[in-house]
C-alpha cells in the first residue's frame, strides 16, 4: 500500500464464556507474550495487553488491511486452542461471543496503556460488568445487556 499512512489505535475487550475466572495468574504472561505473537503476526502491534482472570483488554496499533474483527477471531481462535492444548483449565476453554472496540487519538495512548496495566487495582474496585458498560456508556454505544454478557439461555 504505497503512499498509505495510517495512525489506528484500538483497544479491544472481551471476557471468557460465561465470565468464568479461567485465566490463571501463573499462566498470565505466557498468554499475553503468546497473543502479543498472534498481533504482531496480523502486522499489528500490541501497545498494552492484561489478561484478568474472567476477561482481557488488548491496545493495538491496527494495520489498516486487518478489520478489527478479524483480528479479534483470529486471537480468540488461536488463544482457545493453545490454551486448550495445554490443558489450562478443567473444561474446553472458550471466549465469549463478540467483543468490545473503542478507538483512541495519539493524545490518550498514555492514559489506556495506564488504564490497561492497572487493571488488577481497578478490579479491586469494579466488576468487569460495570468497567465494560461504562465503557459502552462512554462512548455513546447502544448494547443489549443480554448479548453483551452473553445472559442468554
Amino acid at each position: 500500500m504505497a503512499n498509505t499512512y495510517t495512525q489506528l489505535y484500538v483497544q479491544i475487550v472481551f471476557t471468557t464464556k460465561n465470565k468464568i475466572n479461567l485465566i490463571k495468574e501463573r499462566n498470565r504472561d505466557e498468554l499475553e507474550k503468546y497473543i502479543c505473537g498472534i498481533i504482531n503476526n496480523n502486522k499489528s502491534k500490541p501497545l498494552s495487553i492484561y489478561c484478568n482472570p474472567d476477561h482481557i483488554h488488548i491496545l493495538v496499533s491496527l494495520n489498516p488491511k486487518t478489520s478489527v474483527s478479524e483480528l479479534v477471531q483470529v486471537i480468540k481462535s488461536n488463544s482457545s486452542k493453545w490454551i486448550n492444548e495445554r490443558n489450562w483449565v478443567s473444561r474446553k476453554f472458550r471466549w465469549q461471543n463478540g467483543f468490545g472496540a473503542f478507538s483512541y487519538s495519539h493524545s490518550h495512548l498514555d492514559n489506556v496503556i495506564k488504564y490497561i496495566e492497572n487493571q488488577p487495582i481497578h478490579h479491586k474496585k469494579s466488576t468487569y460488568e460495570k468497567e465494560y458498560t461504562t465503557l459502552l456508556e462512554k462512548y455513546e454505544v447502544e448494547y443489549d445487556e443480554q448479548y453483551a454478557f452473553d445472559k442468554r439461555e
